[in-house]
């Protein structure tokens, strides 16, 4: 029988953890087996997070991630993904029109006439 330790998760590995099986698309299950944990755990976060807000969590000292700092990670974090999505648009069109121009010069050289 596998002998069970009692691991202890930082307040920033649940606010992630919470946060990608929010914004992820992926199935809680498929999230807490990614981070290799226990999905009722995640579940557990989740319920806390949404009945405590940023009082959840409070840890050994019994305080909280203050409520401006947890806006402005919740802020910051937005705005990363919005420009890590921009980014990726980006990516993407750069490769179509590389492509595009690699056609037409691959068409252009085919309609040389062939002189000696």
């Amino acid at each position: 029988m596998a002998h069970r330790t009692n691991r202890k998760y930082s307040l920033e590995f649940k606010l992630e953890a919470v946060r990608l099986s929010n914004e992820s698309g992926k199935p809680v299950t498929q999230v807490a087996r990614d981070l290799n944990i226990n999905p009722a755990f995640l579940y557990r976060w989740r319920d806390e997070i949404h009945k405590e807000g940023p009082k959840a969590f409070p840890g050994k000292t019994g305080k909280s991630v203050k409520s401006s700092e947890n806006t402005e990670i919740i802020r910051l974090r937005r705005e990363l993904k919005k420009v890590t999505d921009e980014r990726d648009i980006l990516k993407k069109t750069l490769v179509f029109f590389a492509a595009e121009e690699a056609k037409n010069s691959n068409a252009s050289e085919n309609n040389k006439p062939n002189t000696p």
